[in-house]
């Protein structure tokens, strides 16, 4: 659900930035009060993996569409709201800046979509009430899907207010909105599923993982560490190729899979500054790119790919615990 900056109009944009960077300085704060910096290793691990697993996209059958795990609902539930926003921040910034997946202008408010709305909204609003603490796995699993799919929901209405709020696509709202929220329910009862498996996994393997009280062994950050490297080095060759959720409701409402930004202004800025930063756009390196077919094989064994995915993954461990220990310092 990363918005391209030809969805934003520049006032809408610096909106969503303002209540992104609002919400992050109250979390920075609140995770600096904390004087357990044991957990910012736990961070910067699940930040990591949080960011390989985002290069997996699995296919909606029947639609053509794909989804991939948001990671919000998840860092929530290991993390709590406030070190998990600081994390999928995290994520999401490394995205934008070195692989140019979702643009300058858009990150505040997919900072917004993805990572305020989970934490802040569908984490303390549905997961909490139906799954207190003591809860069965059912009840777990059970909270896991209804909070995802609240969270991509919201996600999905906000993308397109925010859209049309703007003003600059020609996009048609109506038919927007109407191919939105059907493919990310379904999206989110996919990451719903995927969530409870996880946190039930961790909860039963890796207990330190969940149960803040207890201190994280060293043996569970490395565990966490491998499978990082294991699904951005490995099982991102089987993402599917079908675009995601955003781009299939935006090629089927405006009839073309990409819209231009303005090449002028603040957009234009922002892309130039993008292109500089973006050494690994689209998560592959720039001279594969030009040789790439019409249709890449499934599984694309791409060795591009697998580099890129495990420069993002330490460039999020080293951003998430330098942003760590730097709150911990100050405090």
């Amino acid at each position: 659900m990363h918005m391209a900056d030809a969805l934003l109009s520049p006032a809408v944009g610096g909106v969503m930035w303002v209540a992104s960077a609002a919400t992050l300085a109250v979390c920075a704060r609140k995770v600096s009060a904390r004087s357990e910096d044991r957990l910012v290793p736990l961070m910067g691990v699940l930040g990591a993996f949080v960011f390989a697993a985002q290069m997996i996209n699995f296919a909606i059958p029947g639609t053509g569409s794909s989804g991939h795990l948001g990671g919000g609902l998840l860092l929530a539930i290991l993390l709590g709201p406030s070190a998990a926003f600081l994390v999928i921040a995290s994520v999401l910034t490394v995205q934008a800046l070195f692989f140019a997946d979702g643009g300058l202008l858009a990150l505040g408010a997919n900072l917004f979509n993805m990572g305020v709305l989970p934490c802040f909204v569908a984490y303390p609003l549905l997961y909490r009430p139906l799954a207190p603490a003591g809860s069965s796995r059912a009840r777990v699993g059970f909270a896991a899907v209804v909070a995802a799919v609240g969270a991509l929901l919201l996600g999905a209405t906000g993308v397109v207010l925010q859209t049309v709020a703007s003003g600059i696509s020609s996009l048609p709202s109506g038919p927007f909105l109407a191919l939105m929220l059907p493919i990310h329910l379904a999206i989110g009862l996919a990451e719903g599923l995927a969530t409870a498996a996880l946190v039930l996994f961790l909860a039963k393997a890796r207990p330190d993982l969940v149960a803040s009280p207890v201190p994280v062994r060293r043996r569970s950050l490395a565990g966490l560490a491998v499978a990082a490297a294991l699904v951005a080095g490995v099982l991102s060759w089987f993402a599917s190729p079908r675009p995601d959720g955003l781009e299939w409701s935006i090629a089927h409402a405006a009839g073309t899979a990409e819209l231009k930004a303005p090449e002028s202004g603040v957009h234009g800025s922002l892309a130039l500054v993008q292109a500089t930063t973006a050494l690994l756009p689209d998560y592959d390196m720039p001279a594969a790119k030009v040789a790439l077919e019409e249709e890449s094989p499934w599984p694309e064994v791409n060795a591009g790919k697998s580099f890129a995915g495990l420069v993002g993954a330490l460039a999020t461990l080293a951003l998430v615990v330098a942003a760590g220990f730097a709150l911990g310092r100050r405090r």
